[in-house]
């Protein structure tokens, strides 16, 4: 089969300036919407499977596998816990375990009023012990809140959510003024999103003689040790699962979220696809002529076809490389905030290579009613056209 050059499919990108900038704007458009629907799922994952660590045992309270906002274990656990089990890790002679309070509580910025700026945000109830089995976070200015001081530590994801908040700024939390003195970085966690206070002075916040759980390093004891320590105390009614394990179970759980938006996104970028066919079908239903001429001199059908899908393709592919660039300039590691925190925009290899992907697609859908009505026609009818 004799083909077309290639250069004959891209010289006639030129021929029509208006409808090229239309068709690549249109899959600009459309591979941006993919691209951001892959980048939100792929950030979530990253997020909470940066957040648990395979080397760190999570004691919850019975049935509160799931929620660690609902589990309720005795304060005593934590003590129990590192005098039971052998092989712990150790900061400085100290067992590595951690009792925190995780609770979602209203706040904002002292002055607003509460009715038009409250909002709900995770506080972790916190001690030294946190830093042990929680390496990924490194206090970033200030330092950390004073026990039984009403002060907060801010990750960054979380003090965007108030503006011009910085050291000092005062944020009213259940009704109560706090101040925030420490700003830590967690990147790539879901704890980028917490409030960070002492445990003490959050149980007294939120009126709990109960903590929400125990995190535990391993060190050289092995997780089942962990599991039977839970087992054969009954009367702490406790369970423990792999930090890891926890968050890909929250993972899981939005799941549902992450399609509901990838939905959307197709949904959205279907006004892109339908403006980008009818634009190609306007270019090429204009040369039929064209078309009925290189028949004439000897082109087949087929060869016809694929030059003009492959002008179709290049010309959606550069919108597609176009929203590449400038997404991989503004959206990376953009924060998403939900009620619950928040996490960034991951554009890697798997979200490019979808953008890219739709806009091949945009470029042979689009080509396949054009090519169907300037191929369909004799060539007799075609040159007289």
């Amino acid at each position: 089969m004799k083909l077309l050059p290639f250069d004959y499919a891209i010289r006639n990108l030129g021929r029509s300036p208006k409808r090229l900038a239309l068709v690549v704007g249109g899959s600009m458009l459309v591979s941006t919407l993919v691209l951001g629907a892959v980048a939100f799922g792929r950030g979530m994952d990253r997020s909470l499977s940066a957040s648990g660590l395979d080397t760190n045992a999570l004691v919850l309270g019975s049935g509160s596998e799931e929620s660690v906002e609902r589990s309720e274990i005795p304060p005593s656990t934590a003590g129990v816990l590192a005098g039971s089990i052998e092989g712990l890790a150790l900061v400085a002679g100290v067992p590595a375990v951690s009792a925190e309070i995780h609770v979602a509580l209203p706040f904002h910025a002292e002055g607003v009023d509460a009715a038009q700026g409250e909002a709900p945000a995770v506080f972790r109830g916190f001690e030294t012990q946190a830093f042990s089995v929680h390496p990924q976070v490194r206090l970033a200015e200030g330092r950390w809140p004073a026990r039984g001081a009403d002060e907060i530590a801010a990750a960054r994801g979380a003090l965007a959510r108030l503006e011009d908040a910085t050291l000092g700024t005062r944020v009213e939390v259940a009704g109560i003024p706090f101040e925030i003195v420490g700003i830590f970085d967690a990147p790539g966690t879901a704890m980028h999103g917490e409030f960070w206070m002492r445990l003490d002075r959050i149980a007294q916040l939120t009126q709990r003689t109960t903590h929400s759980c125990v995190i535990a390093a391993l060190g050289s004891a092995e997780f089942d040790d962990i599991d039977a320590f839970t087992t054969s105390r009954l009367d702490l009614e406790t369970i423990a699962v792999r930090e890891s394990d926890y968050y890909a179970r929250l993972s899981e759980f939005f799941a549902p979220i992450r399609l509901l938006v990838v939905v959307t996104a197709i949904l959205i970028s279907s006004g892109g696809v339908l403006g980008g066919v009818n634009a190609m079908y306007a270019a090429f239903s204009s040369r039929v002529r064209e078309v009925g001429t290189l028949q004439a001199l000897g082109f087949s059908r087929s060869a016809i076809a694929l030059s003009l899908m492959l002008e179709s393709t290049v010309a959606c592919v550069t919108g597609a490389l176009a929203a590449c660039l400038i997404s991989g300039a503004l959206l990376e590691g953009v924060a998403i905030q939900f009620s619950m925190g928040s996490f960034g925009l991951h554009i890697d290899a798997h979200a490019i290579a979808a953008a890219l992907l739709a806009g091949v697609f945009l470029g042979v859908l689009g080509a396949v009613p054009a090519i169907a009505r300037c191929l369909t026609l004799p060539i007799p009818a075609a040159l007289r056209s």
